[in-house]
């Protein structure tokens, strides 16, 4: 039975700096968003050379990074915003799985995010990570997405309060975007349960068992990844009442993060909820087999009920004894056929009354 394939990397050394992914095409870009209450500036095409001269330590800073195949630059980064080694090996290696990660005054989140695929029934995976500082926030994109449009055109319109507060709670409108494709993927699976239902209905073909098994690998992969983000949200819902984040999470924030995790446990009831469509799907199908298999049956045993006594009547003047009289009757022939067809008519006019076909 076919898995589910998703994008994996190769498996490499915790501390070795090489990109894992499936997207090496990608040229490495880089976009700067420096705000406030009062103004907004937009740095499309950024260069580390501005990184001295375009960060405004007095407002708000939002550096995304499309594309992981630069190492250099990357380090480049790393070094300027003092990460370790580490944190940017976890940014470059995609087969990690979703994790939250404190270090003093620095706060690493990556994330899966989870689209349908476009041809087929698999699942496209990438992976984001979050660095968070005071006054700076760091994203790290697989390759250039449309996942952060509209809070990009919140950020230059004033739309909502994302421009009033702090870089945390643009954190959070960065996660709550990339939930969203969850929900799009949930929808996108049910979607197809439901038509895979109505095939099976039809007709049990062998295609539609392997197609069930493959959407239930696709929700047991959205719950593999949904899990380990739950956890890591309710790791900040734990700490709202502490310091340990060193005050990168303002305490007004913290209650979106509680938000993001009640929907992460949504989305863990809907995919348990659609695995059990699943399986009614599956036994609807074996169920649906099984009735093919019992009217094929039947039809066999009606028709075998009916030639037994054919059967019987021809072995009978089939025994090749001398004093046989019927043998010598001139008629016999037509004879013996006429009761053999009356009898046939007599059972299946029984079969049909007893309603058995």
């Amino acid at each position: 039975m076919r898995k589910i394939k998703y994008k994996k990397g190769r498996k490499v050394q915790h501390i070795t700096l090489e990109y894992t992914g499936s997207h090496k095409e990608h040229e490495t870009e880089m976009q700067l968003f420096v705000y406030d209450d009062a103004d907004v500036v937009e740095y499309d095409k950024f260069t580390v050379l501005a990184l001295n001269s375009c960060f405004d330590y007095t407002k708000n800073n939002w550096l995304n990074v499309h594309g992981l195949n630069d190492i250099g630059l990357l380090k480049t980064i790393g070094t300027h915003f003092k990460l370790d080694d580490f944190l940017l090996a976890d940014i470059l290696n995609t087969t990690k799985r979703t994790k939250l990660e404190e270090q003093p005054n620095i706060l690493f989140f990556n994330i899966k995010s989870l689209l349908p695929s476009e041809y087929s029934d698999n699942i496209s995976v990438e992976q984001l990570s979050f660095i968070l500082k005071d006054g700076i926030l760091i994203s790290f994109q697989e390759k250039r997405s449309d996942f952060f449009t509209h809070i990009r055109e919140r950020l230059r319109t004033h739309a909502g309060i994302v421009r009033t507060k702090k870089v945390d709670y643009l954190l959070y409108l960065l996660l709550d975007a990339v939930m969203e494709n969850f929900y799009i993927t949930i929808e996108d699976e049910e979607d197809k349960i439901e038509e895979l239902i109505n095939q099976a209905k039809k007709g049990a073909h062998p295609v539609i068992l392997e197609k069930i098994e493959n959407h239930r690998d696709n929700f047991n992969f959205l719950k593999r990844s949904i899990v380990p983000l739950r956890d890591s949200l309710y790791y900040l819902k734990t700490i709202k009442d502490d310091d340990e984040n060193n005050g990168l999470i303002q305490k007004e924030t913290f209650n979106f993060f509680i938000r993001l995790h009640q929907k992460s446990l949504e989305l863990l009831e809907q995919i348990e909820s659609d695995m059990s469509a699943l399986e009614s799907a599956s036994n609807f199908y074996f169920s649906e087999q099984s009735r093919k298999m019992n009217e094929i049956m039947k039809t066999l045993t009606i028709i075998s009920a009916i030639f037994i006594p054919l059967t019987f009547i021809v072995g009978v003047y089939g025994m090749n004894f001398e004093n046989m009289p019927e043998l010598k009757t001139q008629n016999g022939y037509f004879i013996v056929m006429g009761i053999m067809f009356l009898l046939v008519v007599a059972l299946i006019i029984y079969f049909k009354k007893r309603r058995w076909f």
